[in-house]
């Protein structure tokens, strides 16, 4: 006995998001190798990692910073990890190459 397939009208639509913020059920962190590390002291929060990331998940803080030789920042940039993929755009666009890419350890 053949099994009867639903005709195509049946089917739900593909690539399209059926309801509004439903990524954020889904954290890919678990796709991850490599994670990023932001060396606070050498960011010079040009924010490129932070407009480069294909994911949005370097956050852009209002948390003041002062380096060990004084320079004062008023904002800080953190990485939200549920949701990094690892990528390694943010390292690779940074110029002052403040964020480096480690080995994920889980």
């Amino acid at each position: 006995m053949t099994a009867q397939l639903p005709g195509w009208k049946s089917l739900p639509p593909g690539a399209v998001i059926t309801r509004p913020g439903s990524t954020v059920e889904y954290k890919t962190h678990d796709w991850r190798t490599l994670r990023p590390v932001i060396d606070q002291e050498r960011c010079i929060r040009c924010r490129l990692c932070w407009l480069y990331c294909p994911e949005g998940t370097i956050i852009e803080l209002d948390k003041p910073y002062t380096t060990k030789t004084g320079r004062k920042y008023t904002r800080t940039y953190e990485i939200n990890y549920d949701y990094c993929k690892g990528c390694g755009i943010c390292a690779q666009e940074c110029p002052a190459k403040a964020i480096k890419m480690v080995e994920e350890v889980r």
